[in-house]
């Protein structure tokens, strides 16, 4: 009897750990289990560099999460990528003069959007763009300006 239990034991472990494993495997890959039928709009902005950026990135602002990027591509007549970002439709609040930066979750964390809502009395329309950008902040240029600071000092 004392066997059997232990035998249990150790598959209702097993079991909780492939569980476990599972979502830390969803919740890094970016997918989910939520309605996907979320209700959402189309805001574009254009970057001059996006770092790592990639698709299904979150967009948020003041730390909330309002939406995903969507698509990413290289416009050929201004080379600069072109961020889509798909916006649920309840943040019906992003002015046209919102500022959109490429920030990092953490020193070497994944990269995201942030929007900063500002005071226009317009807002973004489906298909609406920002205009004002901050570009991603490359960790390995941060590097090289103080290395190259450092040798010019000596």
């Amino acid at each position: 009897m004392q066997q059997r239990q232990v035998e249990l034991a150790v598959g209702v472990f097993i079991l909780l750990g492939i569980i476990a494993l599972a979502f830390l495997a969803l919740k890094v890959s970016g997918l989910s289990f939520q309605d996907s039928r979320t209700q959402t709009y189309t805001v574009v902005a254009e970057f001059n560099n996006i770092g790592s950026l990639k698709p299904r990135a979150k967009v948020s602002i003041a730390g909330v999460t309002v939406g995903q990027v969507t698509s990413i591509r290289l416009d050929p007549l201004s080379a600069r990528a072109v961020v889509e970002m798909a916006i649920n439709k309840d943040v019906d609040y992003l002015t046209t003069d919102s500022i959109a930066g490429i920030k990092t979750a953490g020193v070497l964390g994944e990269q995201y959007i942030s929007i900063s809502v500002g005071g226009a009395p317009d807002v973004l329309e489906d298909g609406g763009k920002i205009i004002d950008t901050q570009s991603a902040v490359v960790l390995e240029d941060l590097i090289g300006k103080f290395l190259t600071n450092m040798g010019s000092k000596d």
